[in-house]
């Protein structure tokens, strides 16, 4: 019986010590550490990842619903404007809830995933990466309003349903692959966004990975996008498809490009003299590579030769930009030559930056192209390929056309695009006929900034260095 008493005793004063809260009035001798235990389910944001990218497209998710994540694994993987970027987690945790499926938007400041962190964390790291900033929040307001296109097709109300035309959605979970699965499309080279999955929910199986290659292959059509689209139908069907993230991107930029006033600058360029320099160092490359090269194109003499000229026309460089305090025009001018070269990708248009050609020699400049190729046509470029442009060549001519009319690219001032070469008869200075090499070099300029006769003097610069590729050993620096 005294027990029981004393018992009742305890438990009444433990309730009342515990009601006083005399750890928060007296914090322990180590509160200084900044770390605290966390045990609660936090929205992880997607952060800013700069270039004044405002939303990316989950491409694929590698974890789901109630998957354990540990610090740095993966959580998935994001197409911007740019690049393909993979977005790891900061804490050790549970995952609760995936915010967007596969292929949908995300807005950066907007909640990614809602993770249960558990472990010791700080509070700074807890409070940078679950609470927008102000610019981010507002800017996602901004765009909250916006809709996404709509992937249903368009039907005239005298035509028949053509569901029957239209392969079914793949499921939620087409991008949660194995990793067996993930290696075996690297190993392929296909896009697992690209397969349609039979397995549960969608997944895709290793079999789906093969027969999509074995159609890819054998010349057929294995995209999502052509499978989708009814074909010999009795009645007019048109089926409205959203844009990928390369069209949107190329959208976006084409249309704020078009409002810049261009004009056009065309020569017709004499390839004899570079294709015999080309010739005789090709020969010496068979036989010692060097930085990887055994081959050289015409395209890094044309880079070296647009980077040579920009030293004496430095405005082709530069930049359109506004005063901030007067809102006045200037031109900014830019140290380093960045020279993007546009790429005929499998996913569109894409234009790498080659950085500082100034300090590069052609075998340089033919190393770096190379490098920037094998990431275009992998979809690998990263952000850093993909910014800080000054000028831009554009090499039309290697798929066909002899002239083109190419787009000034925003914050810049100057493109050059490159036609086919063609081999045509000429008469050399005795009157003589010879067979001479001709390509076209056509000019496109900001006319807001550039005219005619500095854009006409720049050009001829730049072919003198073509036509005679040994004058550029004198200005190399």
């Amino acid at each position: 019986m005294p027990l029981q008493i004393y018992s009742r005793f305890s438990s009444r004063h433990w309730r009342a010590y515990k009601s006083l809260n005399i750890s928060k009035q007296f914090p322990p001798s180590r509160s200084f550490h900044t770390s605290r235990r966390a045990q609660a389910i936090k929205p992880f944001l997607l952060a800013d990842i700069g270039e004044g990218i405002r939303e990316c497209e989950i491409i694929q998710w590698f974890v789901e619903p109630e998957a354990r994540v540990e610090e740095w694994d993966k959580l998935c993987e994001v197409q911007s404007d740019k690049a393909s970027v993979e977005i790891t987690s900061r804490f050790a945790g549970v995952i609760k809830k995936l915010h967007y499926e596969a292929g949908e938007m995300a807005k950066v400041g907007k909640p990614l995933v809602d993770i249960d962190i558990q472990g010791e964390i700080k509070k700074e790291d807890l409070e940078a990466l679950t609470e927008p900033s102000a610019g981010e929040e507002s800017q996602a307001q901004t765009n909250e309003g916006t809709e996404s296109a709509p992937t249903a097709p368009v039907q005239s109300k005298d035509t028949p349903p053509e569901s029957e035309n239209i392969s079914p959605p793949k499921g939620k979970h087409a991008a949660l692959a194995t990793p067996a699965v993930r290696h075996l499309t690297k190993e392929l080279d296909v896009n697992i966004m690209d397969i349609q999955g039979t397995g549960r929910d969608g997944r895709v199986l290793k079999d789906d990975v093969h027969q999509f290659a074995k159609l890819r292959d054998s010349g057929g059509s294995p995209s999502k996008q052509a499978s989708n689209l009814p074909v010999n139908t009795p009645t007019q069907i048109e089926t409205i498809t959203p844009l990928s993230n390369t069209q949107a991107q190329m959208f976006k930029t084409m249309t704020k490009s078009l409002t810049i006033p261009h004009f056009l600058y065309a020569d017709e360029i004499d390839f004899s003299g570079i294709s015999d320099l080309r010739s005789r160092l090709n020969k010496g490359l068979a036989k010692s590579p060097t930085n990887g090269i055994n081959k050289l194109s015409f395209l890094p003499f044309i880079i070296k030769a647009v980077s040579v000229a920009l030293y004496q026309y430095p405005m082709l460089n530069a930049r359109v930009d506004s005063e901030s305090s007067t809102g006045k025009p200037v031109l900014v001018h830019r140290s380093q030559h960045n020279i993007g070269v546009a790429m005929d990708t499998p996913s569109g248009l894409l234009v790498p930056v080659i950085k500082n050609v100034s300090a590069l020699n052609v075998l340089s400049i033919a190393a770096e192209l190379s490098r920037l190729q094998a990431l275009a046509a992998s979809g690998k470029l990263s952000a850093q390929d993909l910014t800080g442009g000054t000028i831009t060549v554009s090499n039309i001519g290697n798929i066909g056309g002899t002239y083109v009319s190419p787009v000034v690219v925003e914050k810049e001032v100057a493109i050059l695009g490159i036609g086919k070469i063609r081999r045509i008869p000429a008469f050399d200075d005795e009157d003589e006929v010879i067979a001479k090499q001709i390509c076209n070099f056509s000019w496109s300029a900001d006319h807001r900034v550039i005219d005619g006769a500095t854009m006409a003097r720049a050009a001829e610069v730049v072919r003198g260095f073509v036509e005679d590729p040994d004058s550029m050993v004198m200005h190399l620096r």
